[in-house]
């Protein structure tokens, strides 16, 4: 997996006594992400008060960093001055879950970009309260949506850690919905540009989830890519067809109200499209 986090800082770490030394050996080798109360009495049958307490002195010797209210990440491998162990995408799950990663972050893990990101883009139906997080260093961006909209997602291994991802086909169409989360249009178009020339393409897929997606603006967009970098069916491009919506969108939602526009899609084509 390809994601990258900043840096942090952690208090300056002291001695630990053979108790605390012994419940981060557990943590550690455990490998999970976040650390609560429940974890500090699976080690050692304690009250949640005491539990707590153990929690909050091994963050203040820097053996965890908090990363939200009642939960710890081991730092990593236990040594002082290091980055969190957990990394990024499996603390995603443990924080943010439902959710699953998509946008920029799953076109790096498919290979289908060759930019590389600092923030990891996650779709959740957990509220939140900004756009984007920072996290125990990691920085995170969000698009909320209904968990019945959770469709096309498989999982993938992270050393112990199970991530739900955006499939190929599902991240193209999250992108599409919402290019920003793709990067921006012009990145987005990378994106879709790539997957049709990858192995990953499969139109008839693409097809059957922009259906159970149900956006007309995403077959508009679809359509027009799938044309420009590709060769669809004539049937296919008619069931496209019958997707869209009425009026006339914009390629990039962001962009300008002005450019050409191609009237078999009902798209305004408002940022510079690489056809090569």
């Amino acid at each position: 997996m390809s994601h990258t986090a900043v840096k942090v800082s952690p208090p300056a770490a002291s001695g630990l006594s053979a108790q605390e030394r012994a419940i981060i050996d557990v943590f550690i080798a455990a490998e999970k992400p976040t650390v609560t109360v429940a974890d500090v009495i699976a080690v050692r049958p304690v009250t949640r008060p005491h539990a707590a307490q153990i929690l909050v002195r091994l963050s203040r010797k820097g053996w965890l960093v908090r990363v939200a209210r009642g939960a710890y990440s081991v730092v990593r491998l236990g040594l002082p001055g290091a980055n969190p162990s957990a990394d990024a995408w499996a603390l995603a799950m443990a924080l943010f879950a439902p959710c699953y990663v998509s946008g920029w972050t799953a076109a790096e893990h498919w290979d289908l970009t060759e930019q590389i990101f600092n923030t990891t883009s996650v779709v959740t139906s957990r509220p939140q309260r900004h756009r984007d997080r920072i996290v125990a260093g990691n920085r995170f961006v969000f698009r909320v949506a209904d968990k019945n909209t959770f469709f096309g997602i498989t999982s993938v291994w992270n050393g112990s850690q199970r991530v739900d991802l955006a499939d190929p086909h599902r991240l193209v169409i999250d992108v599409l919905a919402a290019p920003d989360f793709g990067g921006g249009a012009r990145h987005t178009l990378d994106i879709v540009r790539n997957y049709f020339r990858s192995k990953h393409a499969d139109p008839e897929k693409l097809i059957v989830y922009a259906q159970r997606f149900g956006r007309g603006v995403v077959f508009k967009r679809l359509g027009f890519c799938a044309e420009t970098f590709a060769a669809p069916s004539a049937e296919w491009v008619q069931r496209c067809k019958a997707g869209m919506s009425q009026g006339i969108s914009q390629l990039d939602p962001n962009g300008a109200k002005r450019g050409r526009v191609v009237s078999r899609w009902r798209l305004r084509i408002n940022t510079p499209v690489d056809e090569t």
